[in-house]
């Protein structure tokens, strides 16, 4: 018959293992660079109907950047400018 471990039995660190001789690993290290070459954005699922994959996306924000830029108002003038 196998003998049953007990919860407290299984959590235990082995002997064999020497925690002095392992090193520290610094937690999410790599966080900040990853975060830096990823511009993951989830869309909405209504909004993602409309666009079947991700260049019809970036075609759309682009067509939207340009119409923006072109309708613009000229910048007013200021009292001191007359």
């Amino acid at each position: 018959m196998k003998k049953v471990k007990s919860k407290t039995e299984e959590d235990e660190l082995r002997p064999e293992y020497d925690l002095s001789k392992l090193k520290v690993r610094a937690r999410g290290k790599n966080a900040e660079r990853y975060r830096e070459g990823t511009n993951l954005v989830l869309l909405k699922p209504d909004v993602a109907e409309a666009f079947p994959d991700a260049d019809s996306v970036n075609e759309a924000l682009r067509f939207l950047i340009r119409v923006t830029k072109e309708n613009q108002p000229a910048p007013r003038s200021t009292k001191g400018d007359a």
